[in-house]
């Protein structure tokens, strides 16, 4: 097929791009002309000018495609709480579902596993018949994605071929942007280490990748798939990042009423926080999935946790933005 894909320069668009040329697909990438394709370096595609944003540049971008893949996101923490969010997840689908239409396209939506739904329970998990219960309005990225998807499930039962696909928290090598690595950095470098009571699951760039190219051809039109992978407390995220970085340090666990308090408290005040505080709505609550529907329909297995950190953690090793402890002299 010719591929169109948004967000192809992004970190997992750059690994779902090679695989779909390693299949056997032309691919073309819609990027704005200030894009950074370093990832993109060495990959044969073809290059087309626009935004998600703007639905004429995105009908041309589409037209004579068999298939889009919309990736193109919000994703730093700083951008999920932008003004821009609405116009980028909102109006951007709307115009990539618009141009799959007039060109009879098949779409794969990139979702999120936050939009999927949350507990205060860690021994709760969701699959993809979940309904979604947190509207918190401090989850704007949740809320925001959770609407996309009724527009794609709209669009699915008006005839258009549209496939979800809901990533947990990716982790992997050449996270540039520190969209999650930046979460272990934090890990190596406090003392103590605090932690919420909240946790997620957590995937390898990689699989994910694979999951989202498979779901193109494997995907069922209307259904959403759980791109997940071990399921991880934020504790135990902290421990396995310390253990694989030979570093024995305190974890203390803050408990949750206070640590919204004071994120709150230190917001209204404009006290600087020693942590994002855009986080705190999401580390404080369980996004716990099961992605057993994605490994039986689209035949993609998800590493566990010390296979999707450990090389995560050598790259911020060989980039200087993790250095290893030091070993006691013999």
């Amino acid at each position: 097929m010719k591929v169109c894909v948004t967000g192809g320069n992004g970190f997992i668009g750059s690994r779902v791009v090679p695989l779909l040329l390693a299949d056997g697909h032309t691919v073309r990438c819609v990027l704005r002309p200030t894009s950074d394709t370093s990832r993109l370096e060495g990959l044969t595609y073809e290059r087309a000018a626009g935004d998600v944003r703007d639905a004429a540049s995105l009908q041309a971008a589409v037209a004579g495609c068999d298939a889009i893949i919309h990736l193109a996101s919000p994703s730093s923490w700083n951008d999920i709480n932008s003004p821009l969010l609405e116009a980028v997840v909102m109006d951007g689908t709307r115009n990539v579902l618009a141009a799959a239409q007039a060109a009879q396209a098949r779409v794969v939506f990139c979702s999120t596993a936050v939009a999927i739904n949350a507990s205060s329970d860690p021994t709760v998990v969701f699959d993809e018949t979940a309904a979604f219960t947190v509207r918190d309005r401090r989850l704007r990225y949740a809320n925001n994605k959770h609407a996309a998807e009724q527009l794609c499930r709209d669009a699915a039962a008006a005839g258009l071929h549209v496939v979800i696909v809901n990533p947990g928290e990716v982790y992997g090598p050449k996270d540039t942007g520190f969209i999650t690595a930046g979460n272990l950095v934090d890990f190596a470098k406090s003392s103590p280490v605090l932690v919420s009571k909240g946790g997620t699951a957590i995937a390898h760039v990689d699989d994910v990748a694979l999951g989202i190219v498979r779901a193109l051809t494997r995907g069922r039109a209307g259904e959403r798939y759980i791109l997940g992978g071990q399921n991880l407390s934020v504790r135990e995220l902290a421990s396995t990042t310390l253990r694989l970085l030979g570093i024995q340090r305190a974890i203390v666990t803050m408990p949750t009423g206070l640590l919204r308090a004071i994120t709150r408290a230190a917001t209204a005040l404009h006290i600087p926080l020693p942590y994002n505080p855009l986080v705190i709505p999401y580390a404080t609550r369980y996004w716990f999935m099961s992605s057993a529907k994605a490994s039986r329909e689209l035949g993609v297995t998800f590493r566990p946790a010390d296979e999707v950190l450990a090389p995560t953690l050598a790259w911020l090793k060989e980039t200087g933005h993790i250095t290893p402890p030091r070993r006691a002299s013999a």
